[in-house]
């Protein structure tokens, strides 16, 4: 069986069916540049029988993937000039088959069955027109720029000329995948048909009624819509657009650049030409430690924990029907709605009715919301959600999660009062970001179905939840975890129980050297921007006003009565001063309360750093500290911190501290995650730096023996 098939019916037309023997899906591989240069020599050999193509997959509700990402980064990352100018000659001959595709002197036609993303695109627009199977399962773009590539196979030139410059950067910057009615209203397909059948058929039919069909850019009077960069009215975007992405990615986004680079670069010449600056534009980002980076864990590793690499072997797959949510505050609430727009059955059980009806009225206003919701989905997920102060209401679910106070007296009385009306079956699961899950898991009867599952707020729209088992949960309750959190649409993240997991462990560590460095003397505003710089969305001060100064307070105190009760000593660092110096002598507690670190407007958005803190902490002026200091100092604890949870062996997939560092805590993710980060930084340069900073900040720097180790034997994580 080979890759591609050519079967001519009775009106000469021929379909070009993609049919990867050995794979689920279709890729552009080695398999295919060897396939299709031989269809296009047979195509073109009976150009003269022919009146037409049809181009299509052989692969039901899939039509084809892109390029393959194993085969990019197996790729040497640092050729030499020959190795070079022989890789771009590679990179130009593979865009060659679609060149001639189009140019055949026969009409194509692309029917669309399932996603057609990255490659799969470029096929298509290399095709004169385009109908896409009306289907959910069908999606359409050009992705690559969220694993920090572009289009390398004619997919800017085209879509240059297709859509004009603005709609194109915006699509291909962006990485956006659209369905097909918006993919049919975007312009990027022509029709929709119900059936395969009937897609078949509309495609015939164009074709005959189209004999003379080429591509827009063919007509003699063509124009890139919206004009080429020498005209008027596209300055702004080639003058500011530049400027505009260096802002936007601080410069950690070399994608974003290079996209807005081809795109007005292969927008000022003549077709061919075009494809030539495309492929030196994607030869560029090939090359980049960026995309080996973004390649690694969003999609190898992504694919790995989507799989269920995390999840415990020979355990059947398990579906909730109904789901048990105690607590109807925002993190609950938000849950329900998640778990109720993916078809669960959902008891939201707060302390009083009216408490419960407000956690609907949340759900009811996130679908208010949505753009994606119409008002009929909405009535179905809020049909679904059925708030209760009854204890009995919970008796058939089959799990529940517990989203209360972090109060641990609190959460044990929920567990007995909640497990005494629940089957032996169920699984009780906490929603606790640090509160070890054995000791929560001591209040309960059944402490094998006990186990943690950390929600990220918002619960609606963040994509991880770390899910932590204690000492005695079980594999099958650790896949029931799994299993839902799959089912929830997140990303399931599974670490051995610790005080404070993986995450929250990970993220203190960039949060105490701000506030350290602020105690110091340190600008706020060097270490809030040297966060940015780093690539993290926020820096450590904003991240703590949105947390709450109170709520950090209070754990402070909570650790000194704790510490005072077992006749040890208190002896707070100064990230613990500085909060009690803002709370207790500042009176500002966080961005609810509208005063933080930084003031807030009405609608609790940033105004500026609150101008007190110099008086606070900086009194006789700021101090003078290296950039690249700063910025080390913020992200190398975390890295630092991430190693010694897997040398205790509370974590142990790469894999999944790379993703879990991304999506939780909004590590950099051009670094590919707290891992991935040494692996690219060079393991042995990191241990270096990492000692440089310990002799001249603390011990927190010290380079974990995990590290040194690997360093000396010239490991990576792996």
């Amino acid at each position: 069986m080979s890759y591609i098939r050519l079967e001519k019916d009775a009106d000469g037309i021929v379909e070009l069916i993609f049919d990867q023997p050995g794979k689920e899906v279709n890729v552009m591989g080695d398999e295919y540049a060897e396939a299709m240069p031989r269809a296009l020599d047979d195509l073109e050999a009976m150009r003269s029988e022919i009146t037409g193509v049809y181009v299509r997959s052989g692969k039901p509700g899939q039509f084809f993937a892109g390029g393959d990402i194993t085969m990019m980064l197996e790729m040497n990352l640092d050729p030499d000039d020959e190795e070079r100018a022989e890789m771009l000659r590679g990179i130009i001959e593979a865009k060659a088959p679609l060149r001639r595709l189009e140019a055949l002197g026969v009409p194509v036609v692309v029917g669309i069955n399932g996603p057609a993303l990255g490659g799969g695109y470029e096929i298509a627009l290399a095709c004169h027109h385009r109908i896409a199977l009306d289907s959910p399962r069908v999606k359409v773009g050009l992705p690559e720029a969220m694993l920090g590539l572009m289009p390398g196979a004619g997919g800017v030139v085209r879509l240059v000329r297709l859509l004009g410059m603005q709609d194109a950067v915006g699509l291909i910057s962006q990485g956006k995948q659209l369905n097909a009615a918006k993919a049919l209203e975007k312009g990027l397909i022509h029709g929709l048909a119900a059936s395969e059948d009937e897609m078949a058929e509309q495609a015939k039919a164009w074709i005959k009624a189209n004999p003379q069909a080429r591509q827009p850019w063919e007509e003699p009077d063509y124009r890139i819509p919206g004009g080429d960069p020498s005209d008027p009215a596209t300055q702004g975007l080639t003058y500011f657009g530049p400027v505009n992405v260096m802002t936007q990615t601080w410069g950690n986004m070399p994608a974003q650049q290079v996209i807005m680079a081809a795109v007005i670069d292969t927008a000022r010449v003549d077709y061919d030409t075009a494809h030539k600056i495309e492929a030196r534009y994607f030869q560029r980002l090939l090359l980049d430690q960026v995309a080996r980076n973004m390649m690694t864990t969003f999609f190898v590793q992504m694919n790995a924990m989507d799989a269920g690499a995390s999840r415990p072997d020979g355990i059947e797959k398990t579906a909730v029907k109904k789901l048990g949510i105690l607590g109807a505050g925002v993190m609950g609430a938000g849950i329900a709605f998640n778990a109720a727009k993916f078809g669960i059955e959902v008891v939201l059980k707060d302390l009083s009715q009216e408490n419960a009806d407000k956690g609907k009225a949340y759900a009811a206003s996130a679908c208010d919301k949505s753009r994606s919701i119409d008002a009929a989905a909405a009535k179905d997920i809020l049909a679904r959600i059925h708030p209760t102060a009854s204890l009995q209401d919970l008796a058939d679910c089959d799990l529940v999660i517990e989203a209360v106070f972090e109060d641990r007296d609190i959460k044990a009385t929920v567990t007995r009062e909640t497990e005494a009306v629940l089957a032996d079956s169920a699984v009780f699961a906490s929603n606790t970001s640090a509160l070890p899950i054995t000791e929560l898991a001591q209040a309960s009867v059944r402490p094998e179905n006990f186990i943690g599952m950390h929600f990220f707020s918002p619960a609606e729209r963040m994509p991880l939840v770390e899910i932590i088992t204690g000492e005695k949960t079980s594999d099958e309750t650790l896949a029931r975890a799994f299993d839902l959190a799959q089912q929830l649409g997140k990303k399931p993240i599974v670490v051995k129980d610790a005080p404070g997991f993986f995450t929250t462990r990970v993220i203190g560590q960039t949060i105490t050297q701000g506030q350290m460095m602020l105690a110091e003397g340190v600008n706020p505003a060097l270490i809030e921007n040297a966060a940015r710089f780093n690539g993290s969305p926020m820096g450590p001060l904003e991240t703590l006003d949105s947390i709450s100064l109170e709520t950090a307070y209070h754990g402070a105190q909570q650790r000194k009565a704790d510490a005072e009760a077992a006749g040890q000593e208190w002896n707070p660092g100064p990230e613990a001063e500085v909060i009690r110096i803002m709370v207790e002598q500042a009176k500002r507690l966080g961005q609810a309360r509208g005063e933080g670190f930084y003031d807030y407007d009405e609608h609790g958005k940033k105004v500026s750093t609150w101008p007190g803190l110099k008086d606070l902490f900086a009194a006789n002026g700021y101090i003078d500290i290296p950039f690249e200091d700063v910025k080390d100092r913020l992200l190398f604890p975390q890295v630092l911190e991430a190693v010694r949870i897997m040398e205790d062996g509370v974590m142990t997939s790469v894999g999944d501290g790379n993703i879990g560092s991304i999506m939780g805590i909004g590590f950099p993710p051009h670094t590919g995650g707290v891992f991935q980060c040494v692996n690219a930084y060079g393991v042995q340069a990191f241990v270096d730096r990492a000692t440089e900073l310990a002799q001249k900040y603390g011990e927190v720097f010290r380079p974990p023996q995990l590290l040194v180790d690997m360093a000396a034997k010239g490991e990576v994580f792996a």
